[in-house]
């Protein structure tokens, strides 16, 4: 029973730290141009945008494709990570339909165990069939891996692209600045509306 209660005990210190971990680094971990005004954010989410969708068909050339044929597209070009024992990761970005801006979205995602300093991704989703697109704009928050399963888009040494993936509904690719991330997941990403 001593032994219950001090792994209890033990355990219960490991969240409260973790959650004082988690606090710390969402207060701490600021994107850049919070302090711009909203033009000039749309602005800059919009350039940024463009670059990770340039460098994504760069990386595997057959996503243009896929992104042309995909009912929504949603960009988070810079989703910032960071912490130590609890890594936070926050991102703004837009969707697109049919080519256009169609609202402003927030993401973040926590997870536990060994985070090495703070590193970013972009993270593209595509929404393949309308069905999909429609049940992520008409909730007031989704979350990926909950409100639908995100398959994480496999693409080989050559560039191209697994097509099996592709007959998913709802497909990711994330990169860094050494290009296309394997092996990632976008599960409990929570995507919330931002009003800009």
């Amino acid at each position: 029973m001593h032994k219950n209660r001090y792994g209890m005990r033990r355990g219960g210190a490991a969240i409260t730290m973790a959650l004082a971990a988690l606090t710390f680094t969402a207060c701490t971990t600021t994107l850049p141009d919070n302090n711009a005004t909203p033009a000039q954010q749309r602005a800059q989410i919009d350039e940024a945008t463009d670059a990770t969708l340039k460098r994504l068909y760069q990386a595997a050339p057959g996503s243009r494709d896929y992104v042309e044929r995909a009912a929504g597209v949603l960009v988070f070009p810079e989703a910032v990570s960071g912490g130590f024992i609890v890594g936070v990761e926050h991102g703004r970005g837009v969707l697109r339909v049919g080519g256009q801006n169609a609202g402003y979205y927030t993401t973040s995602s926590g997870s536990f165990g060994f985070q090495a300093g703070a590193q970013s991704r972009a993270i593209v989703i595509l929404f393949m069939t309308q069905e999909a697109l429609n049940d992520f704009r008409n909730s007031s928050g989704w979350t990926a891996g909950v409100d639908a399963t995100v398959a994480v888009a496999t693409v080989g040494a050559n560039g191209t692209i697994d097509t099996s993936t592709m007959r998913e509904p709802v497909v990711a690719f994330a990169l860094t600045n050494a290009g296309l991330m394997a092996g990632v997941s976008v599960e409990g990403a929570k995507i919330q509306p931002l009003d800009l």
